[in-house]
C-alpha cells in the first residue's frame, strides 16, 4: 500500500500497536507521525499520532474539511491558547491556525474527516469535565462532541476492573486505548492500541485491570 493510501478500505477492521510503528518526520522540523490511516498526500484525510519535539513549530494551515485532536502527553499550543494533557479540541472546518509547543507533545489527530457545515469550535479539559456514569456497573462516560445531522459521537469511557460495556450498535466505531487494557471477543488490546470497527461489526468492550479510552462512533463510511 502506498503512502497516500493507508488503512484506506473502511469496510476493513484495523487493529494497531502504536507503540510498534515507526515515528515518520514530517516536512517540518521537529514534526513526527505515525500514520494509522490516510487517503491523500501531503494534504490528506488522515488520523495520526503527531509528535512534536520541544520548541517545534508548525506553519499556519488552514482545515478545510476540519481538525479534531486529544493531547495525550506535553503541552500544544496555538494563538488561541495552550493546550495540556487531556484537552479535546474540535477546529471546525474553514478554521486556521499556528500550531507550537513550548515542553514537546504528543497528539491523536484526525485531519479533514467533517462535513462542511458552519459548527462552533470545541475547547475540553477532560481532567475537569464532569463524567457520567452508563447502564452498564462500572462504566464511565464524559461525552465531549455529538451530532444529531451526521450520527457522530465522540466522548472519553473507562471501565474498572472486571466490566463490561454495553453491546456496540454496529454503526462502526473508532477506539484509542489511552491506559489499561481492553478486550474484546478478538483479542486483548494495550494501551496505545488503535481499533477500527467497521459497520456491521458488533462487540462488547470489557476489561480485566480496567481501562480509559477515546471513543468515535456513527461516523464511518466506506470512502473507497
Amino acid at each position: 500500500m502506498s503512502d497516500r493510501l493507508i488503512n484506506a478500505d473502511f469496510t476493513q477492521r484495523v487493529v494497531i500497536k502504536t507503540n510498534d510503528l515507526p515515528w515518520v518526520a514530517s516536512p517540518q522540523p521537529g514534526v513526527e507521525r505515525r500514520l494509522l490511516d490516510r487517503i491523500g498526500d501531503e494534504v490528506a484525510r488522515a488520523t495520526s499520532l503527531v509528535r512534536y519535539a520541544p520548541a517545534s513549530t508548525f506553519p499556519t494551515h488552514s482545515h478545510g474539511l476540519g481538525e479534531e485532536f486529544l493531547v495525550l502527553e506535553g503541552v500544544f499550543s496555538d494563538e488561541h491558547g495552550d493546550y495540556p494533557v487531556g484537552t479535546y479540541v474540535r477546529n471546525p472546518p474553514g478554521s486556521a491556525h499556528a500550531p507550537r509547543t513550548r515542553p514537546g507533545c504528543t497528539i491523536l489527530v484526525k485531519l479533514r474527516q467533517m462535513p462542511p457545515l458552519k459548527v462552533d469550535r470545541v475547547v475540553i479539559d477532560t481532567t475537569s469535565a464532569p463524567w457520567t456514569t452508563g447502564a452498564a456497573a462500572g462504566f464511565a462516560q464524559l461525552p465531549l462532541y455529538s451530532s444529531a445531522v451526521t450520527g457522530e459521537h465522540v466522548a472519553l469511557e473507562t471501565l474498572d476492573a472486571g466490566a463490561s460495556a454495553q453491546p456496540t450498535d454496529a454503526k462502526g466505531e473508532e477506539i484509542f486505548v489511552l491506559s489499561g487494557q481492553l478486550a474484546d471477543e478478538n483479542g486483548k488490546y494495550p494501551a496505545g492500541s488503535w481499533i477500527r470497527n467497521p459497520i456491521g461489526y458488533r462487540s462488547t468492550l470489557r476489561s480485566r485491570a480496567g481501562a480509559a479510552y477515546w471513543v468515535k462512533r456513527g461516523h464511518l463510511r466506506p470512502i473507497i
